[in-house]
């Protein structure tokens, strides 16, 4: 195992292996590492490699510690050896599961489903984490390492896998709140935080991730497909409707009721995806049966997706209405254009019942507010 002496030197290889104490041998370990991480010529790097094996193999916990902390960071420390340090005791495995950029995602996944809490710590708290870690930390991690990770905003989780972070940990108050403070949030999560976190995180939501004051108020108090609705209205083009109206089918919450003040609102993208969700067809064949199939097309997708006869007539208007608006042209703001289909959805026979009407005046109201308040501000 002979080396040039400018990174080993026979003397340090013997002190390693023959060290009179634990407290030598580590002290040479140390200093070994830092030689070899500072770069070893290609003839010398086998021979390295080699002596990282032996420290790896030392019985000594205190000289494999040496190894691990002082190489933790660096590309000189073999895949081989960075995995048999994840399965020695915690003290050693800590630092390079949490730093070394040894592993692949595979390594790290088998080490999650396998190891203690601490293990699964050092691993959530990896500055970067692939959708692929995330999901294993999701399906299996214990709540300190799935805090942990999805505090880190370098992680990136899939909507998938935060669904079933908070699914499995909708008790834990640190779960919610680390989910409820990411950067960025799937809407459907962000609306089922609302239920889960406290006040204090709750108007983090509200303020950080587009939920009005008017939303969460609206879920505290369980009335459900008005905050939806809200939800939806912020949303806009940019929300995954698909997910969306997935997510709300799956909770039981994609009723006919929802969809009919959707519509009147303007919504056609959550309408068509409502429908493409409960009927069971793909979305681009919804869109043809609403708007290109002839009068018929509306009523076959209708009964398809199983939504009351009697309220066929209003989503026949609002449907109507969308197109009748579309043909006028013209440029609305998004206020204004909410308020044309309102007036003209309200003035159809059988536009909805009782309650939703009230709810759609309620809404006409609140946009005549804004609109005047903001007149008021261009005046002033």
């Amino acid at each position: 195992m002979a080396v040039t002496r400018a990174a080993l030197t026979e003397t340090d290889i013997r002190a390693l292996v023959r060290g009179p104490t634990e407290d030598a041998r580590a002290a040479v370990a140390h200093r070994l590492c830092r030689r070899i991480d500072a770069g070893v010529s290609d003839e010398e790097r086998h021979a390295a490699e080699e002596v990282l094996r032996l420290m790896a193999a030392d019985a000594a916990e205190l000289v494999r510690r040496a190894l691990a902390v002082t190489l933790k960071n660096s590309p000189a420390l073999p895949r081989d050896v960075a995995l048999t340090l994840a399965r020695d005791v915690e003290s050693v495995a800590g630092p390079v599961l949490s730093f070394s950029p040894a592993f692949t995602d595979g390594d790290l996944v088998e080490v999650l489903r396998a190891s203690s809490t601490l293990k699964q710590l050092a691993i959530a708290r990896r500055e970067l984490l692939s959708e692929t870690v995330t999901g294993a930390i999701a399906d299996h991690a214990g709540e300190e390492a799935v805090k942990a990770a999805v505090a880190n905003d370098n992680a990136a989780f899939s909507e998938k896998s935060l669904r079933q972070v908070v699914d499995r940990f909708a008790a834990s108050e640190g779960v919610t709140t680390a989910v409820a403070y990411r950067k960025v949030l799937p809407l459907s999560i962000a609306e089922r935080l609302v239920d889960l976190v406290t006040d204090r995180v709750r108007q983090h939501l509200v303020d950080k991730h587009q939920l009005s004051p008017e939303t969460a108020i609206h879920i505290a108090l369980g009335v459900r497909e008005r905050a939806t609705l809200d939800i939806v209205d912020q949303a806009g083009t940019a929300a995954d409707m698909g997910a969306f109206t997935a997510h709300l089918h799956h909770q039981e919450r994609l009723t006919p009721s929802l969809m009919l003040r959707a519509l009147a609102h303007g919504h056609m993208a959550f309408f068509e995806w409502a429908v493409a969700e409960l009927a069971g067809v793909a979305h681009h064949r919804v869109w043809l049966m609403i708007h290109d199939a002839g009068p018929l097309g509306l009523r076959a997708i209708y009964e398809r997706a199983s939504l009351p006869p009697r309220l066929f007539p209003a989503f026949r208007a609002g449907v109507d209405t969308f197109h009748t608006l579309q043909l006028e042209g013209g440029q609305f703001s998004v206020a204004k254009f909410q308020e044309r289909m309102l007036q003209r959805f309200l003035t159809q026979p059988n536009a909805g019942g009782r309650e939703d009407t009230d709810y759609l005046l309620e809404k006409m109201d609140r946009l005549g507010r804004e609109r005047q308040v903001h007149r008021q501000r261009a005046i002033a």
